[in-house]
């Protein structure tokens, strides 16, 4: 497996494009995007667990249920059509007849997907006439995949998008996406959005038992500031064009094809948790020789969830306190004198807590390796044999002015 140049538009088949229509008031950021193959494709997906959820993640959720097939994605940014009612659902209709009808395909094959602010209903003359403009353009270039990745961003610092590509059955598969998300961003499947496309041919079976455990191991362990957006949805085409052998069981093949989306959603997840709102830092916590997969996970996520340990890696301070705190309220049952927890990072490594006992450590060190743009929490709980890594963001003053006046 290598990774290449690319995002959605690596993989064999697929076109793209995004441009500025207007939607976001006042900016000429581009805010519409469109991912298109040429031939129908299987589609897996997961959703958001916030009982309240946008029309586009409805309106999905039938298409990958129901449907089982998908050709094209269109997407907005700027409006979230999320607590909009009839009208909401309507406009999801619209913008998929509008474009399944501009790219002769059938209007439950198109996905739908929008991200921004919450209660406002979208401007279909400016969404309409970005689908009309977009469809001529759609191109297999990486410049194109490009486009579509900015155009989905709305506090995003930057686009986000990866490619990789190993050989299955003697030929050259690939897994390409972009996402975006930087605020809203909570660990149940996180305000985000993710696309992925493959050309792999798998059955539609161990596709969605890849997209689901590949997802709990990555976007399901950031977190940026505990909100669970209404419209997160994570996406996966995959129309077969490699033409490799069928992918009907759990062996070699399915394990290169698994390696490949996890390696995809592993590096955009990251991504996201260190572009969240106002980060200066990605903040990762590594648990290792837990009782239980569940447990590591828990535990690493409680650490890096929690605001005090956020502000402590803003703050570039070495108390590893606010860190065992986390760890005890998690729900995870442990032995606090079997714990020992280090800051790591590209400056080094330090031990700060050993087996239940604070120890006398180098202060100026500590503070050396924490002013790195990546730190992270080691902690080692001497209790099994598995572990669990989870990603967040520092917190700055900045995550509060910017969702202070998010609307304005």
């Amino acid at each position: 497996m290598q990774r290449i140049d690319g995002g959605v538009t690596a993989a064999k088949g697929f076109k793209a494009t995004g441009l500025a229509v207007g939607i976001k008031n006042g900016s000429s950021k581009k805010d519409m995007a469109m991912v298109y193959c040429d031939v129908p494709c299987k589609v897996n997906a997961t959703f958001t667990t916030n009982v309240v959820k946008a029309a586009p993640v409805k309106w999905d959720k039938d298409i990958v249920e129901n449907v089982k097939v998908a050709q094209a994605v269109v997407a907005n940014s700027g409006v979230a059509n999320a607590c909009t009612g009839e009208e909401g659902m309507e406009y999801c209709r619209q913008m998929a007849e509008t474009t399944g009808k501009l790219l002769n395909i059938p209007a439950n094959t198109v996905m739908v997907a929008s991200t921004g602010v919450i209660g406002r209903q979208l401007p279909m003359d400016k969404i309409n006439s970005g689908i009309e403009k977009m469809a001529p353009l759609l191109d297999y270039s990486l410049e194109s995949g490009t486009l579509a990745a900015e155009a989905i961003m709305t506090t995003d610092t930057v686009s986000k998008q990866v490619a990789f590509e190993t050989e299955i059955g003697g030929k050259t598969v690939r897994v390409g996406g972009m996402c975006k998300g930087s605020g809203m961003i909570h660990p149940n499947m996180c305000t985000m959005l993710a696309f992925i496309t493959t050309d792999v041919n798998i059955s539609d079976e161990l596709l969605k038992k890849a997209v689901k455990e590949s997802v709990n191991d990555t976007f399901n362990m950031i977190t940026v500031d505990g909100d669970t957006s209404t419209n997160d949805t994570f996406m996966c085409l995959a129309d077969g064009l490699a033409e490799n052998p069928e992918i009907t069981e759990i062996d070699e093949d399915y394990n290169r094809f698994y390696e490949m989306l996890l390696a995809v959603n592993t590096f955009l997840a990251k991504k996201m948790a260190a572009d969240g709102e106002g980060a200066s830092k990605l903040f990762e916590a590594k648990v290792i020789n837990a009782k239980t997969k569940e447990d590591a996970k828990i535990l690493s996520r409680a650490i890096v969830g929690s605001n005090l340990s956020k502000a402590a890696i803003f703050g570039c301070d070495a108390n590893f306190g606010r860190f065992l705190c986390a760890m005890g309220y998690s729900g995870s049952v442990f032995n606090e004198e079997n714990v020992e927890l280090y800051f790591v990072s590209k400056n080094g490594k330090i031990k700060v807590f050993d087996k239940g006992t604070p120890i006398v450590f180098d202060e100026d060190e500590a503070l050396k390796i924490m002013k790195a743009d990546e730190v992270t929490v080691f902690v080692n709980m001497n209790e099994g044999d598995k572990e669990a890594t989870a990603w967040g963001c520092d917190l700055t003053y900045d995550y509060v002015k910017i969702n202070a006046d998010y609307r304005s």
